[in-house]
C-alpha cells in the first residue's frame, strides 16, 4: 500500500513536471510599459462612401485593402545590454515604437519606448515590414522599416541608443513601392548583408487580387551591399525577377509576396531567396486560369545570381501564402517550410472555386536534393487563417512546432478564425496536434486582426515568448460569429468572423453576388501589441546559441557580425539532430530574435555543428544544459581540404588565440572550441 502511494506521488510530481507551459500576454499589465496602438492608414479614408450607401460583392473588388495598416515587428538587442527589446510599426502621424527592455538593469521585465529618442520614430511613414542586421560589420544591428507605397527606410545604429536615417546616402530608399516583408543576409559572400524586399500592390484597391494578374503587382528588390553603408539595386540583373511557372502574358511580370527570407535552404553553402506568394481570387490552372501564388524559391549560384526553382523543388503549390517559416520538423536535418494560408473557414462564407483544403497552411519537408513534398496536414484535418508563423519549440520538449498567429478584413467581414494557434510536434514526427492549453488565458486573438509576429525569449527564462502585433482589435460588445463550414477539424469551433457589412436581407448569405449589404456601423479600436511570456514551468532543459561571424575580425573570416545565414545542426546525447537557419528575416513582415533556443527535454548535452555562409564547417562538443554560448566563425573549417594536420590545428591556434586577445572568447571556453576542433577533424578524417 506505501509503494502504490509513492508511485502515485512519484506520478503527479512527473506529471506536473511534465505539463504543458502556458503564456500570459503581460503588454495588458500598465506595469510593463507598452503602451502602443496601430492607428489605420491614410487609405481608411477611402471606405467612407461604401459605408454611406448600399453595396454588393463585386464591390470589394474597388474597396482598399488593408485599410488600418500592416504593422510589423522585430526582437533585437539594439543597446547591447543583453536583452531583448521590441521594435513595432505604426501608421501615419505615429511614431514606431521601440520597447527598450529594462530586465538587464532592473532585473524587472518591463520596457520604455524611445522610439522618438532614438530616432526610429519615423512618424510621416506608414511603417509596414521590419528586418535588422549589422550592416556595417560594426558589432550594432541596424534597422531597416518598410512603406506603404513611399520610399523605406534605413537606419544606422550609432551604438549609443541612437540611429541615424542613412536612407538617402545608402540609396535604399530609391522606390515607393507597397513593400511587405524585407530580410537580410549575405547573397554575393563578401561578408555584408544585402537585403531584399517583398512587394506587393497598390493598396488603394484590389484589382491586383481580382481583376488584374500581372500588370498591378510590384516587382521586389535585391540591394546588393557595396560597403561604406552604400546599397546598389541589382534586381533586374539578379534574376529576381525572372518568374517560373507564369503563363505567357504573365512573363516579365510580378507575383504579389507577402512574406522573405534569406536562407541556405539547401545546405550548399550559400543565401538562397524564398517568397511568400498571393493566389488572389484567381481560378487555378486546373480549372483554366493561371497560378501564381507559390511559395517561390530563387537558388543562389554562390556568386548572388539566382534561378528560380520553385517548380523543381516542389513547392508550386498555389495558395494565398501570408507567412513563412524555418526549421528541422522532422529531424532529418534538412531544412522544412511551413506556409501559413487562408484556411477552409475563411472560403465558406464566399461563393468560391477554390475546393475545401486547397489553401490550408501547410509544412514542406526538406530533402538532401533541394525538393520538398507535403505530407498533408494529417488529424488537424483544415487551418484557420494565418499571417506571421514561426517554428521554434516552444516547450523544449526536444521537437520543434509550429505557431501561427492571423486575421484578415476581407472587405465585407473580419475573419477572427484564429484564436492564436500553436501546433505540437508529436516526437519529430512533423505529425502535429492543436494545444488548446498554451493560450487559452491569454489574449483572445480572435479579437485582434494579427498581422506581424516574432519569436524570443524576452525574459531570458531559456524559453520562447510571443510577440505579435495587430492593425485594428475587435471590440468585446460586438458579436462574433460562427463561419458555416463545417470540417471536422479541431479549430471549427473557434472558425468565427465579424461582420463590416450585413446582408439587407437578413439572410448572412454572404456568399450572393447579386445581394446588397448594409455597413453594419461597427467601428474598430487601433491595433495592439501582445506579449506573451512562457510560463518556462515543465522543467525541460536548453541551449542558447549566438553566432558571430569574424569578419573583420579575423584575417580569414568570410561572415558578417551576426551570422545571418549560418545553419547550426543541433544534436542532443542521444536525442534527435535539429536543423535550424539564423534568419534575417521571415515570418509576416517581423523578424524573430538571432539567438537560436533549442529545446532539451531532459538531456545534458549536446553537440552544435555550424554551417557557415560559404561552406566552412565548425563543431563542437559536450555543451551543456542552460548554457548561452557565443558560437564565433573559426575559418578552419575541419570539412575543407587541408595539406596537412599540423596546418589545420596552426589556423584553429591563430584564430582561437585572435578571438581570446580581442575579448570576443574567455580562455576556457576557448580551450573547448579548440579540443573540440581537433576532435571534430579526426572524426571526419576516419569517415
Amino acid at each position: 500500500m506505501i509503494k502504490i502511494i509513492i508511485m502515485a506521488l512519484l506520478t503527479l510530481t512527473c506529471t506536473s513536471a511534465l505539463s504543458d507551459v502556458v503564456f500570459n500576454d503581460i503588454a495588458a499589465e500598465k506595469s510593463a510599459g507598452i503602451n502602443y496602438g496601430r492607428v489605420a492608414s491614410s487609405i481608411d479614408s477611402l471606405l467612407i462612401i461604401y459605408k454611406q450607401d448600399l453595396v454588393t460583392v463585386m464591390d470589394m473588388g474597388d474597396m482598399p485593402t488593408r485599410a488600418h495598416g500592416a504593422p510589423g515587428t522585430a526582437l533585437f538587442d539594439y543597446d547591447g545590454d543583453g536583452d531583448l527589446d521590441i521594435y513595432v510599426s505604426n501608421g501615419p502621424k505615429a511614431a514606431n515604437s521601440l520597447f527598450t527592455n529594462q530586465l538587464s538593469d532592473s532585473g524587472k521585465l518591463r520596457f520604455i519606448d524611445k522610439g522618438e529618442f532614438s530616432g526610429t520614430a519615423a512618424t510621416d511613414q506608414d511603417s509596414t515590414g521590419v528586418c535588422f542586421g549589422d550592416i556595417d560589420n560594426d558589432g550594432d544591428q541596424d534597422l531597416y522599416v518598410l512603406g506603404r507605397s513611399e520610399p523605406n527606410r534605413l537606419f544606422e545604429n550609432q551604438g549609443d541608443g541612437r540611429f541615424k536615417n542613412i536612407s538617402k546616402t545608402s540609396q535604399t530608399n530609391t522606390h515607393s513601392r507597397s513593400s511587405t516583408a524585407c530580410a537580410m543576409g549575405d547573397v554575393n559572400g563578401n561578408g555584408l548583408l544585402d537585403i531584399v524586399v517583398a512587394n506587393a500592390f497598390d493598396y488603394t484597391n484590389r484589382h491586383a487580387m481580382v481583376k488584374v494578374a500581372f500588370d498591378l503587382n510590384e516587382h521586389s528588390v535585391l540591394l546588393l551591399n557595396q560597403g561604406g553603408n552604400i546599397f546598389k539595386d541589382v534586381s533586374e540583373t539578379s534574376g529576381l525577377q525572372t518568374l517560373a511557372g507564369l503563363p505567357d502574358y504573365g512573363k516579365g511580370g510580378a507575383t504579389i509576396s507577402w512574406a522573405v527570407a534569406l536562407l541556405d535552404y539547401d545546405l550548399d553553402g550559400d543565401a538562397d531567396i524564398i517568397f511568400g506568394d498571393e493566389q488572389g481570387f484567381f481560378s487555378p490552372a486546373s480549372m483554366g486560369g493561371l497560378d501564381r501564388g507559390y511559395i517561390r524559391i530563387f537558388n543562389n549560384n554562390g556568386k548572388g545570381q539566382f534561378k528560380d526553382v520553385t517548380i523543381e523543388a516542389g513547392t508550386n503549390k498555389y495558395g494565398s501564402w501570408m507567412g513563412i517559416a524555418f526549421g528541422d520538423l522532422n529531424c532529418d536535418g534538412h531544412i522544412d517550410i511551413f506556409g501559413a494560408n487562408v484556411g477552409d473557414h475563411i472560403l465558406s462564407n464566399m461563393t468560391t472555386f477554390f475546393q475545401p483544403g486547397v489553401l490550408l497552411s501547410r509544412w514542406f519537408l526538406g530533402s538532401a536534393a533541394g525538393t520538398f513534398t507535403d505530407p498533408g496536414i494529417g488529424k488537424l484535418v483544415s487551418t484557420p487563417f494565418g499571417y506571421g508563423a514561426g517554428i521554434a519549440d516552444y516547450d523544449n520538449d526536444g521537437d520543434p512546432d509550429i505557431i501561427f498567429h492571423g486575421g484578415l478584413d476581407t472587405g465585407l467581414y473580419k475573419d477572427s478564425s484564429n484564436p492564436g494557434t500553436i501546433l505540437k510536434n508529436d516526437n519529430c514526427s512533423a505529425n502535429f496536434s492543436l494545444d488548446e492549453v498554451a493560450l487559452a488565458n491569454s489574449t483572445n486573438h480572435a479579437r485582434r486582426n494579427v498581422q506581424g509576429m516574432a519569436l524570443g525569449d524576452v525574459n531570458n527564462d531559456g524559453f520562447i515568448d510571443i510577440i505579435s502585433v495587430s492593425n485594428f482589435d475587435v471590440p468585446e460588445f460586438i458579436k462574433v460569429e460562427q463561419y458555416p463550414a463545417k470540417t471536422g477539424s479541431p479549430f471549427d469551433k473557434y472558425a468565427k468572423f465579424v461582420p463590416i457589412f450585413y446582408p439587407v436581407d437578413g439572410s448572412k448569405k454572404f456568399a450572393d453576388k447579386t445581394g446588397e449589404f448594409e455597413w453594419t456601423g461597427y467601428r474598430f479600436d487601433n491595433g495592439s501589441l501582445s506579449v506573451e511570456t512562457s510560463s518556462a514551468d515543465n522543467g525541460n532543459a536548453w541551449i542558447k546559441v549566438k553566432t558571430l561571424g569574424t569578419v573583420g575580425l579575423l584575417e580569414k573570416g568570410k561572415v558578417n557580425r551576426d551570422g545571418i545565414g549560418a545553419v547550426i545542426f543541433f544534436t542532443p546525447e542521444k536525442g534527435k539532430l535539429r536543423v535550424q537557419p539564423v534568419l534575417g528575416g521571415a515570418s509576416h513582415a517581423s523578424q524573430d530574435e538571432l539567438e537560436q533556443n533549442f529545446g532539451m527535454a531532459r538531456f545534458n548535452t549536446a553537440t552544435i555543428e555550424i554551417l557557415w555562409p560559404g561552406g566552412t564547417r565548425n563543431r563542437l562538443y559536450d555543451v551543456k544544459k542552460s548554457e548561452r554560448l557565443l558560437f564565433p566563425e573559426i575559418p578552419c573549417g575541419f570539412n575543407l581540404s587541408w595539406s596537412t594536420q599540423k596546418d589545420y590545428e596552426a589556423c584553429v591556434a591563430d584564430s582561437i588565440n585572435k578571438l581570446v586577445e580581442s575579448g570576443r572568447l574567455k580562455k576556457n571556453v576557448a580551450e573547448r572550441f579548440r579540443k573540440s576542433a581537433l576532435r571534430a577533424f579526426k572524426e571526419s578524417s576516419d569517415l
